[in-house]
């Protein structure tokens, strides 16, 4: 390994114990490299990531049928076998929100208490998103929908593996079809690394619009990112930067037709 790439490392693993604060000491984080461009080049990028590529031809004529809903989606996740975190779970979690929504919220993973109850963010980090939502005018029930890139827990609250995220994909893809939100936010660094398609730290990740396509819509839609909210919980100064962010999913959503009325907004406790 080389001088940068011990750097880089090193630089994941700090940002991901500021940001994420949970990882069993034998499952270090990848090496990742710089590659994508800084947060300040471009305030709005358009990119079609890799893992945005349509479902498998299986996959893709088993959705083709007009009968597929968001219930036939939680069905086939809990009967689901395709990898490893089947083994360990107690509930999936296959999200929840309004049917409609403005906003379709997406995390890395369920953790121990979205497991146990089946519901996406719940407990303080949940919580701390709603406040976060409610600062742009958004409410959790009726204006989004949350879920997470995997509906199983992965065991120790460990990153989603590669295999896994791509295992789960399609059932989001099918959900971001159904819903049609017109915008997206993924939060935490796996989320948005899937859905961005770049191999890069959070950090390097937020403060600009990328659009994500899915097959089946008319077109692309926009995606921000920002860090998770039990990160931003632990680490208070990354409140501003998450504040940028949610602006920035404001005017994307305001852009695309929404009516997201800056005056009314405030800043997040």
């Amino acid at each position: 390994m080389t001088r940068d790439q011990r750097f880089w490392r090193l630089l994941t693993l700090v940002e991901d114990y500021y940001t994420t604060g949970e990882r069993t000491a034998g499952d270090p984080p990848a090496v990742r490299f710089p590659g994508a461009p800084a947060p300040g080049d471009a305030p709005t990028t358009a990119a079609t990531p890799a893992s945005a590529a349509p479902p498998t031809t299986g996959q893709a004529d088993a959705d083709a049928g007009a009968a597929d809903s968001l219930a036939r989606v939680a069905v086939e996740v809990a009967a689901c076998r395709a990898c490893r975190l089947c083994g360990g779970r107690t509930n999936t979690v296959p999200g929840e929100g309004g049917s409609r929504p403005r906003v379709m919220v997406i995390g890395e993973g369920p953790g121990r208490e979205e497991d146990r109850s089946g519901r996406p963010f719940v407990g303080p980090a949940g919580q701390y998103l709603d406040r976060w939502l409610a600062a742009i005018d958004l409410q959790r029930d009726a204006d989004c929908f949350i879920t997470n890139v995997v509906k199983c827990r992965p065991p120790d609250n460990r990153d989603p593996r590669p295999e896994e995220s791509s295992a789960c994909l399609p059932f989001l893809q099918r959900q971001i079809r159904l819903l049609r939100p017109r915008a997206l936010l993924s939060v935490g660094r796996i989320a948005g690394q899937v859905l961005t398609g770049r191999d890069a730290p959070i950090g390097a990740l937020r403060g600009q619009v990328y659009h994500y396509a899915v097959a089946g819509l008319p077109h692309p839609l926009p995606l921000v990112t920002t860090y998770h909210p039990s990160g931003v919980l632990r680490n208070q100064s990354l409140r501003r930067a998450v504040w940028d962010d949610l602006r920035l999913l404001q005017r994307a959503i305001a852009a695309d037709g929404g009516s997201a009325p800056a005056t009314s907004a405030s800043a997040p406790g």
